[in-house]
């Protein structure tokens, strides 16, 4: 495996109730690619990433993040976030403290702004100039401005 591969899954397997949702899935994913998961409903891609993420364990196989084996660690000790479709938003909190919750469990400053790649985030109304401004700029940073 070289150093530019980020996530490897090795022969990833996961069964519900006898029926295979994700089988032998093998996948190298290196640093700076940006990687979709598109197919039907009830394929594997939400499986998929819940394993990537610790919410699923495989019933088979292993999955590396930078070289290190992470199949079997719990969700708060992997270096990866998820963001759900749906109901991923606490209703008692506004956005600011939607985004901030996350990262007070990882003791990040939440005093900050989205400037040169490194994010920030300040706790005060916006307009809609400058939304779309700070929008803009994230996409930049992950190469996605034509998006």
């Amino acid at each position: 495996m070289g150093n530019d591969i980020i996530i490897q899954l090795n022969n990833l397997s996961k069964q519900f109730d006898g029926t295979t949702v994700v089988d032998n899935l093998s996948l190298s994913i290196k640093k700076g690619e940006f990687v979709t998961f598109l197919g039907p409903s009830g394929c594997g891609k939400t499986t998929t990433l819940r394993m990537i993420a610790g919410f699923e364990i495989p019933n088979q196989g292993t999955i590396l993040l930078n070289g290190a084996d992470i199949t079997k660690l719990p969700p708060y000790q992997r270096p990866v976030n998820t963001v759900f479709q749906r109901y991923a938003l606490f209703p008692h909190l506004d956005v600011y403290d939607n985004i901030a919750f996350g990262l007070r469990l990882k003791k990040v400053d939440v005093k900050t702004t989205l400037e040169n790649g490194k994010v920030v985030i300040e706790h005060r109304k916006y307009n809609a100039d400058e939304i779309d401004d700070k929008v803009l700029n994230a996409l930049k940073i992950v190469d996605l401005e034509d998006f």
